[in-house]
């Protein structure tokens, strides 16, 4: 079993995690032999923060509760409030989870807190630009491994700018292997493009027990 953790703080950006949570949660697309994925939300309390959108979302657990292993993953949406030193301690859990082989997705405002404290520094990765870094990252050291594209894996730490919930979507389902090769590839043109080819595409790609799901 695999553990999807998203970190909740005020004003996360809803539309970041829109993809991932969808898929993860109605498994619609999953290969047959999928691992089974358990998504809990956590934070540095219990009190219900209010996303961008202004939803109140109430975490599950707590940072402690996170289990340090390989088999977890951790999602940190962008948000305008990452700054704040409450945001500390997922941070410092970030460390172990990296050092323990966990999967790490960290998006928008979420690339700046994992530069600010020097995850980034050797590790290849993207955000919203050098010029977003080294203004909301003062402590950030790792220019000569930022890459210019939306979304950036460098083994277990995926970064996205806050254009590419999709791609960044991708290479998370792509990390935690719960698509088939064929149906990620359909899936994540579908979702990018329109192009109606790719929606029969990935239609076709799916077990005969999917058959009837079709993405909203």
């Amino acid at each position: 079993m695999k553990t999807v953790y998203i970190y909740l703080l005020d004003t996360l950006a809803d539309w970041e995690i829109g993809y991932i949570t969808s898929e993860l949660r109605s498994k619609r697309f999953f290969k047959r032999d999928a691992p089974e994925i358990t998504i809990k939300t956590v934070s540095y309390d219990l009190t219900p923060i209010t996303t961008m959108g202004g939803f109140t979302l109430k975490p599950d657990c707590l940072v402690a509760d996170i289990l340090v292993n390989a088999s977890s993953t951790l999602l940190l949406p962008g948000a305008d409030t990452w700054h704040e030193q409450k945001h500390q301690a997922i941070l410092v859990k970030t460390h172990e989870l990296l050092d323990a082989g966990a999967t790490i997705g960290g998006i928008c405002g979420a690339t700046a807190a994992l530069a600010n404290v020097g995850i980034l520094d050797d590790r290849m990765h993207t955000s919203n630009g050098l010029v977003f870094l080294d203004m909301f990252a003062k402590a950030y050291h790792g220019h000569p491994h930022y890459i210019d594209e939306p979304a950036v894996s460098d083994h277990n730490l995926i970064t996205a700018n806050s254009t590419a919930g999709v791609l960044w979507t991708k290479l998370i389902l792509e990390q935690i292997g719960v698509f088939e090769v064929d149906t990620l590839s359909a899936w994540y043109h579908y979702f990018s493009t329109g192009n109606a080819a790719y929606f029969f595409e990935l239609m076709q790609s799916l077990p005969a027990k999917n058959d009837q799901n079709q993405p909203h």
